[in-house]
């Protein structure tokens, strides 16, 4: 059974197995009103890949955002893909929100 569960500190959501980390996901939260997480890279464990955790991963961290009365700013390509196959969970992020986070990424490249 996957367990996942939030770094914040570290900015990371993990996927986990048998006490292991299968996969994660890296993220910042975007300073600023409005404030959001912006997911920018998703990476899952060879042995594990094909297996939904990918898709688990981006899919508690919209559920965490929401939680939190966040937006999400997909950066990763698995993520904003992610989105757009599931917009029931995963609503649209605006464009000068993804600018937002563009900008605050490259200003801060260690931010994630």
């Amino acid at each position: 059974m996957t367990e996942i569960r939030d770094d914040r500190p570290q900015g990371r959501l993990e996927a986990y197995e048998d006490g292991q980390v299968i996969g994660h996901i890296a993220y910042f939260v975007l300073d600023g009103d409005p404030a959001a997480l912006v997911a920018v890279h998703t990476v899952v464990e060879p042995a594990h890949e094909g297996k939904g955790v990918a898709g688990s991963l981006v899919r508690e961290l919209y559920a965490t955002a929401a939680r939190e009365g966040l937006a999400v700013a997909p950066l990763c390509p698995y993520a904003a893909k992610w989105a757009e196959r599931h917009p029931d969970e995963a609503p649209a992020a605006p464009p000068d929100l993804l600018q937002a986070a563009k900008e605050q990424l490259a200003a801060d490249p260690r931010s994630w």
